[in-house]
Protein backbone atom coordinates (compact mmCIF):
# COMPACT_ATOMS: atom_id res chain seq x y z
CA UNK A 1 0.00 0.00 0.00
CA UNK A 2 2.43 2.34 0.69
CA UNK A 3 5.83 1.94 -0.94
CA UNK A 4 9.08 3.69 0.06
CA UNK A 5 7.97 6.46 2.66
CA UNK A 6 11.42 8.24 2.39
CA UNK A 7 13.06 5.00 3.98
CA UNK A 8 10.74 4.69 6.78
CA UNK A 9 9.80 1.26 7.43
CA UNK A 10 6.41 0.55 6.33
CA UNK A 11 5.45 -0.78 9.77
CA UNK A 12 6.61 2.24 11.49
CA UNK A 13 4.82 4.12 8.89
CA UNK A 14 1.56 2.24 9.95
CA UNK A 15 1.77 3.01 13.52
CA UNK A 16 1.95 6.36 13.31
CA UNK A 17 -0.75 6.61 10.48
CA UNK A 18 -2.55 4.87 13.43
CA UNK A 19 -1.79 6.97 16.31
CA UNK A 20 -2.66 10.05 14.04
CA UNK A 21 -5.97 8.45 13.51
CA UNK A 22 -5.18 7.52 9.82
CA UNK A 23 -6.56 4.42 9.04
CA UNK A 24 -6.30 3.21 4.89
CA UNK A 25 -7.35 -0.01 3.69
CA UNK A 26 -7.28 -1.50 0.17
CA UNK A 27 -10.33 -1.44 -2.06
CA UNK A 28 -10.76 -4.30 -4.07
CA UNK A 29 -12.05 -2.76 -7.04
CA UNK A 30 -13.30 -4.09 -10.73
CA UNK A 31 -13.42 -0.25 -12.16
CA UNK A 32 -13.55 3.17 -11.33
CA UNK A 33 -15.08 6.05 -13.54
CA UNK A 34 -14.28 9.52 -13.17
CA UNK A 35 -16.95 11.64 -15.59
CA UNK A 36 -16.34 15.28 -16.37
CA UNK A 37 -18.42 17.34 -18.74
CA UNK A 38 -16.25 16.66 -21.32
CA UNK A 39 -15.08 13.03 -20.71
CA UNK A 40 -14.49 9.89 -18.83
CA UNK A 41 -11.50 8.45 -17.22
CA UNK A 42 -12.26 4.82 -16.75
CA UNK A 43 -9.62 2.79 -14.40
CA UNK A 44 -9.59 -0.70 -15.18
CA UNK A 45 -7.63 -3.17 -12.45
CA UNK A 46 -6.83 0.13 -10.49
CA UNK A 47 -5.58 0.15 -7.41
CA UNK A 48 -7.45 1.61 -4.78
CA UNK A 49 -6.74 2.88 -1.67
CA UNK A 50 -9.58 4.20 0.99
CA UNK A 51 -7.72 6.37 3.48
CA UNK A 52 -10.02 7.72 6.53
CA UNK A 53 -8.28 10.85 8.53
CA UNK A 54 -10.56 11.10 11.15
CA UNK A 55 -13.82 10.85 9.58
CA UNK A 56 -13.01 12.35 6.42
CA UNK A 57 -12.42 9.78 3.63
CA UNK A 58 -10.70 10.25 0.47
CA UNK A 59 -9.70 7.65 -2.09
CA UNK A 60 -6.58 7.11 -4.24
CA UNK A 61 -6.41 5.86 -7.50
CA UNK A 62 -3.40 4.29 -8.94
CA UNK A 63 -3.49 2.96 -12.73
CA UNK A 64 -3.79 4.12 -16.37
CA UNK A 65 -6.77 5.71 -17.37
CA UNK A 66 -8.66 5.43 -20.86
CA UNK A 67 -10.15 8.59 -21.70
CA UNK A 68 -13.34 7.95 -23.30
CA UNK A 69 -16.47 10.17 -24.55
CA UNK A 70 -18.85 11.59 -21.80
CA UNK A 71 -21.36 9.15 -20.39
CA UNK A 72 -20.14 6.14 -22.55
CA UNK A 73 -18.19 4.27 -19.55
CA UNK A 74 -19.72 1.70 -17.34
CA UNK A 75 -23.04 1.44 -19.21
CA UNK A 76 -22.27 -2.20 -20.30
CA UNK A 77 -22.77 -4.26 -16.81
CA UNK A 78 -25.33 -1.84 -16.07
CA UNK A 79 -26.38 -0.03 -12.27
CA UNK A 80 -26.55 -3.11 -9.61
CA UNK A 81 -28.48 0.05 -7.48
CA UNK A 82 -30.65 1.10 -10.33
CA UNK A 83 -34.14 1.51 -9.82
CA UNK A 84 -36.14 -1.87 -10.92
CA UNK A 85 -39.86 -1.06 -10.61
CA UNK A 86 -40.54 -0.50 -14.53
CA UNK A 87 -40.89 3.13 -14.71
CA UNK A 88 -37.04 3.29 -16.82
CA UNK A 89 -35.61 5.62 -14.55
CA UNK A 90 -31.73 5.13 -14.35
CA UNK A 91 -31.52 6.89 -11.20
CA UNK A 92 -30.38 4.62 -8.15
CA UNK A 93 -33.09 3.62 -5.53
CA UNK A 94 -30.19 4.52 -2.99
CA UNK A 95 -29.89 7.80 -4.43
CA UNK A 96 -33.97 8.37 -4.14
CA UNK A 97 -34.20 7.40 -0.30
CA UNK A 98 -31.23 9.75 0.44
CA UNK A 99 -33.00 12.78 -1.51
CA UNK A 100 -36.67 11.54 0.06
CA UNK A 101 -35.29 11.37 3.65
CA UNK A 102 -32.88 14.55 3.56
CA UNK A 103 -35.52 16.78 2.18
CA UNK A 104 -38.38 14.82 3.58
CA UNK A 105 -40.81 14.37 0.82
CA UNK A 106 -42.09 11.45 -0.91
CA UNK A 107 -39.87 9.24 -3.04
CA UNK A 108 -41.51 9.68 -6.31
CA UNK A 109 -40.77 13.55 -5.68
CA UNK A 110 -37.24 12.68 -4.67
CA UNK A 111 -37.06 10.81 -8.29
CA UNK A 112 -38.54 13.53 -10.39
CA UNK A 113 -35.66 16.30 -8.93
CA UNK A 114 -33.08 13.53 -9.20
CA UNK A 115 -34.00 13.19 -12.92
CA UNK A 116 -34.58 17.18 -13.42
CA UNK A 117 -31.11 17.27 -12.10
CA UNK A 118 -29.29 14.96 -13.69
CA UNK A 119 -28.87 12.48 -10.78
CA UNK A 120 -27.10 15.47 -8.74
CA UNK A 121 -27.95 14.39 -5.03
CA UNK A 122 -27.37 18.04 -3.47
CA UNK A 123 -28.73 19.78 -6.48
CA UNK A 124 -32.20 17.70 -5.84
CA UNK A 125 -32.03 18.01 -2.28
CA UNK A 126 -31.45 21.93 -2.68
CA UNK A 127 -34.19 22.27 -5.48
CA UNK A 128 -36.74 20.57 -2.33
CA UNK A 129 -36.07 22.53 0.34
Amino acid sequence: MFGGGGGLNPRKMEQMMQQMGIDAEDVDAEEVIIRTDEYDLVFNDAEVTKIDARGQETYQIIGSPEQVESGSAGGAGGDADADTDGDGSSIPDDDVEIVAMRADVSEDEARTALEENDGDLAAAVEDLE
